[in-house]
C-alpha cells in the first residue's frame, strides 16, 4: 500500500487494542467532565441530575451553528449520517473551542446495539479524536446492551429506573408545553411553569424521590394542574404533527429551530414522546425472538421492561384523560395496531414501523399535517418514511404529509419554503 507521506498514521493503526480506546478509571470519576450531546429538547436536564447525583459531572453540550458542523465534517467523513456530524460536531467542537480542558474531558454516546449507525459513533469518535492528537480523551457508551463497559463508569438497573421514570417526565413536560404555549396570553407563562418543574423533578430524581407509585403519580397530576392553569386565547391554530429519524425530529440543532420556525407561522405543534422510541426498542426484542430465534432470556427481560414502562405510560395517560383541554397520546397497544395497517412488525431498521404508526395516531388525535425529517445517511429512514406515504394516505385521505430532508450541506431556507407549501395546503383545507 502507498501511504502519502503528508498524511499521519493513526495509531488506530498500529495499536491492536485501539477499539478499547482510552479507558475511563475510577480515579477520573471526581476529576473529569463527560461531555454529552444535546438529544432531546427537555429530557437531557433531568438524565443530567440523575448523573450529577451518583458523582458524574457530566455537561450537555448546547453549540448549534455551522462552526459545530464544520467541525464534524472536518474530523469526521462527510459520508457520516446528519445526526453523527451533530452530535459528534458538538463533542469535538467541545474539546477544540477552548471551553474545555480535553485532559480532564471525557465524552458520551448513546449505543442502540441495533443496525444503526449510531451503534458505531464510539468507534467514529475514537478514529477522530486519534487524528486529532487526542487519543488520551476516554469515549463512554450508555447503552442498554452493554456493548462496552469500563471500571469508571458503571450503569446500574435504579440508575436505568430513574432514567426512564427522567423520560416520562419529559414527556409529559413536552406534551403539555406543545400544547399550551402557542395559546398562552402572557408570553414566558408556559417556560416558567417549564423551568419550575424542570428544577423540582431534577431534585427529585437526584434524591431518589418521585419514580413509583403515589408520588409518581402526585408529581404527573401537579404539573398537568400547572399547565392547566395557565391563561391561554381561544384562537384557531394550524395543527402540526413531527416524526421521522429520533434526533432530528427532537433536536433543535439538529432540524433547524423547526419548533421556533412552525411557532413563527402561527402553528400548534406535537411531537411524540421519546418514552415510544423505548417501548419500540424492548417490543422489537420480541419480535426479534419470535421471527428469528436467538435469546429467550432477552426476550423475557424485554417483556418485563415493556410492561413496566408500559404501565408508567398508561398512569400518565390517566391523568391527562382528567384535563380535556390536553390530547392525550395513545397507548403503545394502539401505536403497534396502526403500525401493523401500514407494514410489518418485522421492519425496525430507520425507526421502522413505529415511524409511519406515529404518523396515523397523529392523524387521529387531528394533527393532519405532519413533517417527516429526515436525515442524510439514514437509507432505512427515508426508505420507511417515504414509503409508506402512499399507504398513509390511502388509509387516510385528508393527510398532509411532507417528508424533509436535513443534512450538513441543506439550505434552511429551502426545507422553510417546503414547510410553508405544506402549511399553505393546509389553510386551504381549513377553509
Amino acid at each position: 500500500m502507498i501511504k502519502n507521506k503528508n498524511t499521519k498514521t493513526c495509531s488506530a493503526h498500529r495499536d491492536p487494542h485501539f477499539s478499547e480506546g482510552a479507558q475511563f478509571t475510577k480515579d477520573m470519576k471526581n476529576t473529569y467532565t463527560i461531555l454529552a450531546p444535546d438529544i432531546f429538547p427537555l429530557h437531557m436536564d433531568l438524565i443530567r441530575q440523575i448523573f450529577l447525583s451518583y458523582g458524574y459531572k457530566i455537561d450537555i453540550l448546547r453549540y448549534t451553528g455551522k462552526k459545530v458542523i464544520d467541525t464534524g465534517l472536518k474530523y469526521l467523513h462527510n459520508d457520516m449520517c446528519y445526526p453523527a456530524i451533530c452530535t459528534c460536531g458538538q463533542q469535538l467542537y467541545a474539546l477544540t473551542c477552548g471551553d474545555y480542558d480535553p485532559q480532564k474531558c471525557a465524552l458520551i454516546q448513546f449505543q442502540t446495539g441495533g443496525g444503526c449507525r449510531a451503534s458505531n459513533y464510539i468507534w467514529l469518535l475514537r478514529k477522530a479524536l486519534c487524528n486529532m492528537g487526542m487519543d488520551y480523551v476516554p469515549v463512554l457508551s450508555l447503552s442498554f446492551s452493554k456493548m462496552e463497559q469500563c471500571d469508571g463508569f458503571r450503569i446500574t438497573p435504579y440508575m436505568i429506573l430513574k432514567g426512564m421514570i427522567g423520560i416520562i417526565y419529559g414527556d409529559m413536560l413536552m406534551l403539555l408545553r406543545n400544547q399550551i404555549r402557542p395559546y398562552e396570553k402572557n408570553e414566558g407563562d408556559t417556560q416558567k411553569v417549564v423551568d419550575k418543574w424542570t428544577r423540582e423533578l431534577g431534585s427529585q430524581l437526584s434524591r431518589g424521590k418521585g419514580l413509583v407509585g403515589r408520588s409518581l403519580r402526585k408529581n404527573l397530576r401537579a404539573m398537568a394542574e400547572d399547565f392547566d392553569k395557565i391563561p391561554v386565547n381561544n384562537t384557531k391554530k394550524t395543527k402540526v404533527g413531527i416524526v421521522g429519524e429520533i434526533y432530528v425530529k427532537y433536536s433543535q440543532f439538529g432540524n433547524n429551530g423547526l419548533e421556533d420556525f412552525l411557532a413563527s407561522q402561527d402553528c400548534e405543534f406535537m411531537v411524540p414522546g421519546v418514552l415510544g422510541f423505548f417501548q419500540f426498542m424492548f417490543d422489537n426484542k420480541i419480535t426479534d425472538y419470535k421471527l428469528y430465534g436467538g435469546s429467550r432470556i432477552s426476550c423475557e427481560l424485554s417483556k418485563i421492561a415493556l410492561a413496566a414502562v408500559t404501565h408508567f405510560e398508561k398512569m400518565m395517560c390517566k391523568i391527562l384523560e382528567k384535563y380535556p383541554r390536553f390530547v392525550c397520546p395513545s397507548h403503545f397497544d394502539r401505536i403497534k395496531e396502526l403500525g401493523d395497517k401500514v407494514i410489518g412488525r418485522g421492519v425496525r431498521m430507520g425507526e421502522g414501523w413505529l415511524l409511519p404508526a406515529e404518523i396515523a395516531e397523529l392523524i387521529e388525535k387531528g394533527y393532519n399535517n405532519v413533517i417527516c425529517a429526515q436525515p442524510f445517511g439514514c437509507l432505512p429512514n427515508h426508505i420507511v418514511g417515504k414509503g409508506t406515504i402512499r399507504t398513509l394516505r390511502e388509509l387516510y385521505p385528508e393527510a398532509n404529509i411532507c417528508p424533509i430532508d436535513y443534512d450538513a450541506g441543506a439550505s434552511k431556507v429551502n426545507q422553510e419554503n417546503r414547510i410553508k407549501l405544506m402549511l399553505a395546503v393546509a389553510k386551504e383545507a381549513e377553509l
